[in-house]
């Protein structure tokens, strides 16, 4: 989540799927995978009863029965995964969890997933196309937009001036031809 300036907070969609993670592999011998968790801190994954699984079939859930941080990730023990060959079918799924599960943010924060497909705009009215995901990089995060051109911005306060996710829409200091 990040603090912005904004409007108070809706979201149009609860019932998506919003990602929080990746299987990336096995662990042990009684089906334990080692997870890749996007949330902040790692170990808010194990918050979830339930996590949605995603397969070539679309998404299912699967109960997490057990789960652990440790110095090298996100380890956890899912329902019917009982063995290494069973766990090992899952690597490179993702996890998540419907919207509506998740805690409200405070006033001010977003969940990035909010604000994805939102329009953004520059402070002059200019449209900058629509914020397609973010992204993490060792400079820190930035909002990917599709426009006429791809751009990416620094998700840091001083570049976003409002969010207003009920007209849909998000205004940062950006210029346009950037």
């Amino acid at each position: 989540m990040t603090s912005v300036p904004a409007t108070p907070p809706m979201v149009a969609n609860d019932d998506r799927i919003v990602t929080l993670g990746k299987i990336v592999g096995t662990f042990g011998v009684k089906g334990w995978i080692k997870v890749n968790s996007f949330t902040e801190p790692l170990s808010n994954i194990l918050d979830y009863e339930v996590w949605q699984v995603s397969s070539a079939c679309g998404w299912s859930a699967m109960r997490v029965e057990d789960g652990r941080e440790t110095g090298k990730g996100i380890q956890a023990k899912l329902a019917g995964l009982d063995n290494p060959e069973d766990a090992r079918l899952r690597i490179g799924a993702q996890i998540g969890v419907h919207r509506s599960e998740m805690p409200a943010p405070q006033a001010g924060e977003f969940y990035w997933s909010d604000l994805e497909g939102l329009e953004a705009s520059n402070v002059e009215g200019e449209v900058l196309g629509r914020i397609d995901h973010f992204r993490t990089t060792p400079a820190g995060t930035v909002v990917v937009i599709q426009g006429r051109q791809e751009q990416w911005v620094p998700f840091v306060k001083e570049r976003i001036v409002k969010v207003d996710i009920a007209a849909g829409r998000v205004v940062i200091d950006w210029p346009v031809d950037w």
